[in-house]
C-alpha cells in the first residue's frame, strides 16, 4: 500500500469523496467534497470510473511526499504547484516518485483545491464513505506529519493527462429551481430576487454560504413556519431577508423559508465563489433542472471527453538532455552511397 505523507499543512485539509447520500432520514446530510466536480475531473484524469477519496485543500496546500511511485491529480481551485522545485501544471495528473517533494501554495482563484492519488486515499470507511464530516465528529483536520494510506496506482505508467476544467472559480450565473416554499414569496419579490446581483459574503463554511445585496427579500407568509427537511442547494432566507446557500454539511431540518434550490450542477460554482465574487440567480423550470442533473458517473464520463495528453514544456524538464529527441541520425551521405 502507498503512503501519502503530509510534511507540512498550510491550509484546512480533510479527506473527502462523494459523501454519504441516502441518510437524511437518520439526520445525516450527504457531506463529501464541496466541489464534487473537481473529484470527478480528477477521476477522469486518472482513468478511474468512480469518485476516489482525495485531499480537499481549503485556501492553501502544503508539502507532500509518497512512499511508492503514484500518479497524483491536481484539480479544483487553481494553485501554484512544484515538484522538487520544478513547476507543475494544474488540472493535470503527474507521476510522483518516492523522495520527491510536491509543494502546493495558496489558491489563485476559488477556494477548494484537490490532491487525489490514483489509488484513492484508503482510510477506514464509515457508512460507505471516507469523507470527513467535521460537524458531527467524523474524520479530522489533516495536520503536518500525517501519513495517509492510499491504494496502489492501477496504472502508474499511464501517460500524463490534462483536462480543460469547467470554469467556476469566480462566481457568475447560478441556476435555481422552485421549491415547496417558493410560492410564499410575492411575484414582485421573486422578480427582484432574480434581477439582483449578489455578493458572496465573508461568512461561509462547509455548512452554508451567505450572500449579500443592498435589497432584502422577505415574505409575510413565512412567519411561524414549522421546521422542514432541507438539503444542499436550498436557498434559505433569513429573518433579515438575505439568502444562505446550504452546502455539503448542512443540517437536515430548518425553519427558514426557502425561495428556491440551486441545481446540483451549479453547486460547485457556489462552493468556489470567494468572498466578494458576484452571483446572479437564474430561475429555471423543473424540466430544465432535470435535464441538467448528473450523477458522478456521467460527470466523470463528460470530464474524460475534456482530457488530452499533457505536452510538457521543454523549459521545465530538468533532465532534458537524457531524452532521445531525434532518431535516425546519419552522416548525410546515405543517398550517395546507394547511388
Amino acid at each position: 500500500m502507498t503512503g501519502l505523507a503530509i510534511r507540512r499543512a498550510d491550509g484546512l485539509m480533510t479527506v473527502q469523496d462523494a459523501g454519504r447520500p441516502g441518510h437524511m432520514a437518520e439526520g445525516l446530510s450527504r457531506g463529501g467534497a464541496m466541489d464534487l466536480l473537481a473529484l470527478c475531473e480528477a477521476a477522469a484524469l486518472l482513468g478511474l470510473r468512480q469518485v476516489p477519496a482525495g485531499i480537499e485543500m481549503a485556501g492553501a496546500g502544503g508539502s507532500f511526499a509518497v512512499t511508492k511511485p503514484t500518479r497524483l491529480a491536481l484539480t479544483g481551485a487553481p494553485m501554484a504547484a512544484t515538484l522538487d522545485g520544478a513547476p507543475l501544471r494544474w488540472n493535470c495528473a503527474h507521476l510522483v516518485e518516492p523522495g520527491q517533494e510536491l509543494r502546493i501554495a495558496g489558491t489563485q482563484a476559488g477556494l477548494y483545491g484537490y490532491l487525489v492519488p490514483a489509488g484513492g486515499i484508503a482510510t477506514e470507511p464509515w457508512l460507505g464513505s471516507r469523507a470527513a464530516h467535521l460537524g458531527i465528529g467524523i474524520g479530522w483536520l489533516l495536520q503536518s506529519g500525517t501519513e495517509l494510506p492510499c491504494g496502489a496506482d492501477p496504472d502508474p505508467l499511464r501517460p500524463a493527462r490534462t483536462i480543460r476544467a469547467d470554469e467556476r472559480f469566480e462566481g457568475g450565473r447560478v441556476r435555481v429551481m422552485d421549491g415547496p416554499q417558493t410560492g410564499l414569496f410575492e411575484p414582485e419579490v421573486l422578480d427582484a430576487f432574480f434581477a439582483t446581483e449578489f455578493t458572496r459574503a465573508p461568512r461561509g463554511n462547509r455548512q452554508g454560504v451567505q450572500l449579500d445585496a443592498p435589497a432584502r427579500f422577505t415574505s409575510e407568509h413565512a412567519a411561524g413556519l414549522a421546521s422542514d427537511v432541507i438539503m444542499p442547494g436550498d436557498l434559505q432566507m433569513t429573518g433579515e431577508g438575505l439568502p444562505y446557500v446550504l452546502m455539503a454539511e448542512c443540517q437536515t431540518m430548518g425553519g427558514y423559508p426557502r425561495i428556491g434550490t440551486v441545481v446540483p450542477a451549479d453547486l460547485p460554482r457556489i462552493a468556489q465563489a470567494a468572498p466578494g465574487a458576484s452571483i446572479r440567480f437564474e430561475r429555471v423550470a423543473l424540466e430544465e433542472a432535470d435535464r441538467l442533473w448528473r450523477d458522478a458517473g456521467l460527470w466523470i464520463a463528460e470530464a474524460a471527453a475534456r482530457c488530452s495528453a499533457l505536452v510538457r514544456d521543454p523549459a521545465t524538464i530538468p533532465d532534458l538532455l537524457s531524452y532521445q529527441l531525434i532518431s535516425g541520425v546519419t552522416a548525410g551521405d546515405d543517398l550517395d552511397l546507394t547511388a
